[in-house]
């Protein structure tokens, strides 16, 4: 399994309409893989655009699939200025 860190960019003025719009996205992710998501912000903002990031913790095989269904469902490319940026990490191991 692996984790998730998924950030973009959204202007300012984007900003509560996209909230609820990723809230629900990752409900409905929570309901159909099993994968319960947050969404958090950097403090501030520069020329107008605002840093997110989606976190999804402990992904199975496939998540992304489903991740990337949701998106397209969800519609959210409307409301972020700029690609979405994934960091994939894994735990480290403590065996040798």
């Amino acid at each position: 399994m692996v984790d998730l860190y998924i950030y973009y960019k959204v202007r300012d003025e984007h900003a509560q309409q996209l909230g609820p719009r990723v809230r629900a996205m990752q409900a409905a992710l929570a309901a159909q893989a099993g994968v319960s998501g947050t969404v958090k912000r950097r403090p501030g903002a520069l020329d107008g655009r605002q840093t997110w990031m989606e976190i999804y913790l402990a992904t199975p095989d496939g998540f992304g699939n489903a991740l990337a269904a949701a998106l397209e469902h969800a519609g959210l490319d409307q409301f972020t200025d700029g690609p979405r940026h994934t960091e994939v990490f894994t735990d480290i191991s403590t065996c040798a």
